[in-house]
């Protein structure tokens, strides 16, 4: 990396930094778009953190009574606060910022919106949504108790940060069941964002879901206008091309990307560019063995054909050959009520399964889900068509 771009890496971080400080004191209203949140939430939370919220969309709205919930960039805690409410008592909130002026804010605000809802299930931690292991008040306390004066010193916290980590993860693998954002991720530097999306991935569970709200662009953002700090820190040329932004996730291990919410209107134009508020929900849990259980998957339409993240197509009305793995995968979010199931007759027990070759999309013939012996002959429904004409 040039002494140039380090220099303009570092200014655009910096004016992230001391813009968010800035706005967690005074409102900043260019820093957010209009979203509508539910106001059945909104009274338990204190006028000052709503005030003090900058977001794009409203991702809280694919929370889920009994989640554990991620909220990246949490600021003053407005969508924790919300989802705290929708998950109720069984379910937990942990927010994430690096900003200690937006911390500062959401901490002190905790105890009001307990008092206000009857439980305490929030909790705020300092970190980088880039790096979801490393607390970042635990290795403040590993930097006072053995500060860093020269080289040796700093090869030494690199060591100690990598056993903090490891040994005390700020949020654990596969411990969250719905990750949100609103209107952060564009924030953060190119460099680490293939690592974000990565890590997103690492801490939600399996069947777990992330839902995030940014802005995109509808074309690549030109060098120059994403060395523009002020532009960056506003949310605007930070922001990612629109399909690549999809790709992101499926890059990760995600499947079932939807954009569930993409405003129509852009929120700003630079240069010709248009730059609009987006909502993507994604899932976990495609991964895994492919067995073979004799299943197969109905595709009801309407369009003649369509193909799943791992290539598979599906011919509408055609009985397709599937692996158990995504016979239930399809059974679930996001693809409720477009595929129909067809259980073999007589069920494989999953330790009798062989190896499925998922590289390929085939029919599945009627007889491998009846049993080639199948010779059934049923009666007729009583009553139906006595008088001989047509049911």
């Amino acid at each position: 990396m040039s002494q140039a771009t380090q220099t303009d890496v570092s200014t655009a971080e910096s004016a992230v930094y001391q813009r968010y400080a800035s706005a967690a004191q005074a409102v900043e209203p260019e820093l957010c778009c209009p979203v509508d949140y539910r106001a059945e939430y909104l009274t338990a939370i204190p006028e000052e953190v709503i005030q003090r919220d900058y977001g794009c969309g409203d991702p809280s709205r694919f929370v889920c009574e009994g989640d554990d919930v991620l909220d990246l960039g949490s600021g003053g805690g407005k969508i924790c606060f919300i989802a705290s409410q929708i998950v109720g008592k069984t379910g937990s909130v942990t927010g994430v910022d690096c900003n200690q002026e937006m911390l500062q804010l959401a901490r002190r605000s905790a105890d009001a919106v307990a008092a206000n809802i009857g439980y305490h299930n929030t909790s705020f931690r300092y970190g980088l949504i880039q790096d979801l292991a490393l607390d970042l008040d635990d290795l403040t306390e590993v930097i006072a108790s053995q500060p860093v004066s020269d080289a040796t010193g700093y090869l030494r916290l690199r060591n100690l940060e990598e056993q903090l980590r490891t040994e005390r993860p700020m949020i654990a693998d596969e411990s969250i069941d719905c990750v949100l954002s609103n209107c952060v991720l564009n924030l953060v530097r190119q460099p680490d964002r293939k690592k974000m999306f990565s890590e997103i991935f690492r801490v939600l569970r399996r069947g777990g879901r992330a839902a995030i709200s940014d802005i995109v662009s509808d074309e690549s953002v030109p060098e120059r206008l994403q060395q523009d700090s002020a532009l960056w820190s506003g949310c605007i040329t930070g922001a990612f091309r629109e399909d690549e932004f999809l790709a992101a996730f499926e890059d990760a291990g995600f499947h079932g990307m939807e954009l569930v919410k993409r405003e129509s209107d852009p929120w700003r134009t630079v240069e010709g560019i248009e730059f609009r508020s987006v909502t993507v929900v994604a899932y976990k849990g495609k991964q895994g063995p492919c067995l073979e259980r004799n299943q197969a998957v109905v595709y009801r339409g309407p369009f003649k054909k369509v193909e799943d993240d791992d290539g598979h197509v599906f011919r509408r009305g055609d009985r397709m050959a599937v692996c158990d793995k995504t016979f239930g995968l399809l059974q679930q979010a996001p693809y409720l009520e477009m595929f129909a199931a067809v259980e073999p007759r007589e069920r494989i027990p999953l330790e009798n399964a062989v190896q499925f070759d998922c590289r390929r999309s085939a029919k599945r013939d009627p007889r491998e889900t009846k049993g080639t012996d199948y010779d059934a002959t049923s009666d007729a429904p009583a009553g139906a068509c006595s008088d001989g004409a047509c049911c």
